[in-house]
């Protein structure tokens, strides 16, 4: 099989630049291990998990591939710390973070070793962790699912690309080797999916609920803030669209019963949650109405996710959704999509030198 190198998979030490996004409730121990026997880079999403849980997650990871594979952690999480000397400890190779970690977190990770890759939604973004050391930064356009932003991929990407001369995995839209080699002719060192890779054969998602997803088109995803605030890519249901058309006391009042209930599934204590919650209010600009709805967020994946429950439970997703329809195993997926971009690279070098052959 054909290796594609890059900056990315010379800086982590991967097979294949082809990342799977730490994706909560879905990216864990056996997901992330199939990405990583498969020549890729798998992240562990940790936010929804305590820390007694990411510590079990990570040892049972290390079970299953002596690959390196990566763990996702909120930078604005009251343990954050301690996350962090978990992943030194156990010498974790990736520390990804949804929200930039600041400059002395950074560099606590880089002198033990581990690669910093936090995920931005613009370029200033990207030169403020690049200034702070950030090893890459993955840049996810507006088709991408989950919490996303309004630019898409082509032209947040090549603005990222024009402002840090750091590697740059670009993520939202990608799902085979067309826009792999795409984004590799735009100046990437690589992809990040996650739809693709939460519709494999390891991923944990009931079958249900995977079939849900096979069903829909290009046009089956809605961007909502009420789900918890902030601009949320999701499959069009039936839930989503009433929250669409609630009052904002009705969706409080779902909010703070679902914080319960991550409060006792996590075992948090109230005062751990309002940390957090000041935490996420201060780096987001939030107001209190908005941080209660985050609480929401973990609750609502779960039930779609994991209990399978799409009637009461929401089911993040890409608009790359209108494009699958199989459910490959992660082996089989990475092969064929660095196999049919190695194929078009090289149809694209055949193309220059025969157009320079009959040039007069």
């Amino acid at each position: 099989m054909t290796e594609l190198r890059t900056a990315l998979t010379e800086l982590v030490g991967i097979k294949h630049p082809v990342v799977q996004t730490g994706m909560g409730w879905v990216a864990g121990p056996r997901l992330v291990a199939a990405t990583a026997n498969a020549g890729g880079l798998g992240i562990l999403a940790s936010a929804t998990m305590t820390f007694d849980e990411l510590e079990a997650a990570v040892a049972k990871t290390k079970t299953l591939t002596d690959k390196p594979f990566g763990v996702n952690i909120r930078a604005d999480a009251t343990d954050a710390r301690a996350r962090i000397d978990l992943l030194i400890r156990e010498q974790v190779r990736v520390a990804s973070f949804a929200l930039a970690p600041k400059a002395d977190l950074i560099s606590r990770l880089k002198d033990a070793g581990v690669v910093v890759v936090p995920s931005i939604g613009a370029a200033k973004h990207a030169v403020k962790v690049a200034s702070w050391g950030a090893d890459a930064v993955i840049v996810q356009g507006g088709e991408g699912g989950g919490h996303t932003g309004p630019v898409a991929t082509t032209l947040l990407l090549p603005s990222v690309l024009d402002a840090v001369d750091i590697p740059v995995v670009a993520a939202g839209g990608f799902f085979d080797g067309r826009g792999l080699a795409a984004a590799l002719a735009y100046g990437a060192a690589g992809v990040a999916m996650g739809t693709r890779f939460l519709l494999t054969q390891e991923s944990t998602v009931p079958d249900s609920v995977k079939q849900e997803y096979l069903a829909r088109g290009l046009q089956d995803t809605t961007v909502t803030r009420k789900v918890d605030g902030i601009p949320h890519r999701v499959l069009n249901t039936e839930l989503v669209e009433k929250l669409e058309h609630s009052g904002s006391t009705r969706g409080l009042v779902a909010a703070v019963g679902n914080a319960a209930k991550f409060k006792k599934m996590t075992k948090m204590k109230w005062t751990n949650i309002v940390r957090d919650g000041l935490a996420m209010r201060k780096g987001k600009e939030l107001t209190w109405s908005q941080v209660v709805m985050a609480a929401n967020t973990p609750m609502l994946l779960r039930a779609g996710l994991v209990e399978g429950n799409t009637h009461a439970g929401v089911l993040a997703s890409g608009q790359v959704v209108g494009m699958l329809d199989d459910l490959p195993s992660c082996h089989d997926l990475i092969e064929g999509i660095v196999a049919d971009a190695v194929e078009r690279i090289e149809q694209m070098q055949q193309t220059i030198a025969e157009s320079r052959t009959i040039a007069p």
